[in-house]
Formats: C-alpha cells, structure tokens, sequence
C-alpha cells in the first residue's frame, strides 16, 4: 500500500512509500561547525568533532536504511533539508530513508513528538536511538523488535545512566518529568512507565559518546574490531595523538 508521509519540518518534502509496520528513528543533528557535541568539541576541537559526528552519521545510515523497518531522521534544526544531507551519507540507500523535524521545548518533549509522529503514520512498532552510538549492531536492534511482542517498553541502557535506544508500540509519556542528560533517566523512566502498568524489557548496555574519555573507550573498542562502525573507526585512527591513545 502507498502512503504519504506528511513531515513536519519546512524544509523536508513529503515522501510516499510503501510502508513497512515498524519504523527505526534516529535522533540527530545537523552537523554545523561550533554546534555539534560541543561538551566534545572543547577536547578535540570543533573541526574535528564535526568530521567525527558526521562518520557517527554515516555508520548509522549505512547499517540501518535499506533493512526490515523504515529509517527516519527526526533532525534539528528544523529548517535544514536533512533528507538531502543524508542522502550524501549512504547514496545507495537514498529511497530508504525519510525525515522529520524535531519539535517541542526540550528533549523529553521532542522524544515524545516522535514517537507520536510515527504513530499517527500507521506504524504498529517504533524504535529509537540516539547519534552517539555509531557501533550500534543489527542485533540490539532485532532483539529490541522481537522484545516488543511481549513488551511495551523496550530500553537500551547506556553506561552514563541513560539510554541509547527506546522501543515502544504506543507513544506512551514515558518522558515527562524525567531530567534528561542525568544519570537518573533509566531508572526514572522504567519507574515511570511501571507507574503506569507498562511491561518494561531491557536489551544491551552500551557506551554512547559525549565527552573524550567516552571517545577513547569507543576508539579502543574499534581497534579490536573496526566492522562495528568502519567510518568511525577510520576517522578515529586519524585522531590517536589527539585523543592520547
């Protein structure tokens, strides 16, 4: 069946494709010089940092578009064409991925917003990660899909106290009053979506990248088996004086 999807940002066109019943997002930025990782950036520089988050960009497009859900950048700001920009990262992947703008006042709402956009859309199955974990695998992602058969709530813990990755089949408020960016956010949201009689299923914890000593843990995690994220890896190889490796 052929569907449009209605993005939201000004920029974005409106895409018809044959839909699949379970939509992957990955939240993302830009890549703009001084605005991108910038707690990052004050170790390595904004340069370098920008050339880092693109390779972050590019594993993430080309391991997940083209596969057995939809790709959806949903992507700040919202008056820049990130379609077309993604469209640079994985060229032979271009007519599997969509996007949308980011909208709401801070994380917890934008968060939200997406899941309900996918929702509205017929999605029957929404997963969502984050941009700062460039080695996430095809099977943290499958096992997040099967984990929603039984589940209403899939997370992916992340090692700061976070998550990297939400899965949900409805766009629950797990999100409100959660102080994102804190080491409280995992443990606040599985109690907030238990407050609510939600079935909450863990899959593997992670590493995602905000500041150097995370980036050197990746880079060291990559120079044992640089296949989890080839663009980064390569970039990072570049960088090994810089990040004192």
């Amino acid at each position: 069946m052929n569907d449009t999807f209605d993005t939201t940002a000004t920029s974005d066109t409106t895409a018809t494709f044959d839909r699949l019943d379970t939509a992957l997002i990955v939240m993302a930025r830009y890549p703009e010089l001084g605005k991108t990782k910038t707690r990052l950036a004050r170790s390595i520089g904004n340069e370098q940092t920008l050339r880092l988050y693109t390779a972050f960009l590019t594993d993430l497009a080309q391991r997940f578009a083209g596969q057995k859900y939809d790709l959806h950048w949903a992507h700040t700001p919202a008056d820049v064409d990130y379609l077309a920009f993604a469209a640079t990262l994985a060229p032979e992947h271009t007519q599997h991925m969509w996007s949308f703008a980011q909208q709401g006042p801070d994380l917890a709402a934008r968060l939200h917003h997406a899941f309900q956009q996918t929702y509205q859309h017929g999605y029957q199955r929404t997963m969502l990660i984050g941009s700062d974990s460039p080695h996430i695998r095809h099977t943290i992602i499958d096992d997040a899909q099967a984990a929603l058969d039984d589940a209403d709530v899939v997370l992916g813990p992340a090692d700061d106290g976070g998550y990297y990755l939400i899965a949900m089949r409805y766009p629950y408020d797990v999100f409100s009053g959660i102080p994102m960016s804190t080491p409280v956010v995992l443990h606040m949201t599985i109690e907030s979506a238990q407050r609510q009689g939600l079935k909450v299923r863990l899959v593997e914890q992670l590493l995602d990248v905000d500041e150097l000593s995370d980036l050197q843990r990746l880079a060291r995690l990559l120079q044992e088996d640089a296949t989890l994220a080839p663009v980064t890896a390569a970039h990072l190889a570049t960088l090994r004086e810089i990040i004192s490796l």
